[in-house]
């Protein structure tokens, strides 16, 4: 299973990390940590050398509430990075998460290579068509809603049947549209309550149906330190414990804020598989 990214196949049989790289001062994790080059480069290169195939850049945080934030700010603090990191590490795969084809387009065009989309085209119109037209890859994420309002209240009948379902829908309008390269992500943690989000993960295997790549991003999320009791500090051992649970499950990607501690992950669920 590959994704072409500049020109270059990625190959995705064995699982890969994507690297988070927020700028946005208000992240629940580690928002304001990355705000100059004196910042950005070292943390870059950290998660690079740790293993990181893919860094995701984010400049509009999607946590549940964030403020929202117009598409002149969000150019303005991405398209900079986005810039500074092809410069400075001339081989990086970048994601840029992003529901604006603005932003996605100015970003491709400054070298970045896949588009993240929380929203799958449904907070902009003009994203797939977009996205096409730049021949990137895709990451479509199942949400409900808006950031400001996702978490009031989300009910399903059937959230992994309608996970499915929105997926078919979603899937099938990029292929329409003439998108090649699709990544799916069921958004733990967007419009889904903590029940939601486990049993999503218990099924995660009936993802694999829709013959796709699968991402999962439960890094520090609230599923773990809710539960938990703790903090997003405190949760890297949850998200130690997820993250496996997803790769036994055949996740291809992990979406990380601890690259070294992912790539044990793998390392682990590859050798269980082994001996199998």
């Amino acid at each position: 299973m590959t994704i072409n990214c500049k020109g270059t196949l990625t190959d995705l049989s064995a699982p890969a990390i994507m690297g988070i790289l927020n700028i946005t001062p208000d992240s629940f994790y580690d928002g304001g940590k990355y705000k100059d080059e004196s910042d950005i480069l070292p943390r870059t290169e950290k998660m690079l050398s740790e293993g990181a195939t893919f860094i995701d850049v984010g400049a509009y945080s999607s946590r549940p509430g964030a403020k929202h934030v117009d598409e002149t700010e969000e150019l303005h603090r991405i398209v900079p990075v986005v810039s500074l990191l092809i410069k400075k590490f001339p081989d990086i795969r970048i994601s840029v998460d992003t529901f604006r084809a603005s932003v996605a387009r100015a970003c491709v065009e400054q070298g970045a290579a896949i588009i993240n989309d929380i929203a799958s085209g449904n907070l902009d119109r003009e994203m797939i068509p977009t996205v096409a037209s730049l021949q990137v890859p895709y990451i479509m994420m199942h949400m409900k809603g808006t950031p400001q309002n996702m978490q009031q209240n989300p009910q399903y009948e059937d959230i992994v049947k309608e996970v499915l379902y929105y997926f078919s829908e979603k899937v099938a309008e990029a292929r329409k549209a003439g998108i090649s390269d699709i990544i799916i992500d069921p958004g733990f943690g967007f419009a889904k309550t903590i029940a939601h989000n486990y049993e999503l993960m218990d099924k995660l295997e009936l993802l694999h149906n829709l013959g796709l790549p699968v991402l999962a991003g439960i890094s520090r999320k609230s599923m773990i330190y809710k539960l938990l009791e703790n903090s997003p500090e405190e949760a890297l051992n949850g998200t130690t414990a997820l993250n496996t649970i997803a790769l036994l499950k055949g996740a291809h990607i992990l979406r990380v804020h601890d690259v070294k501690e992912a790539m044990e992950c793998v390392k682990i669920a590859e050798q269980l598989q082994i001996s199998r």
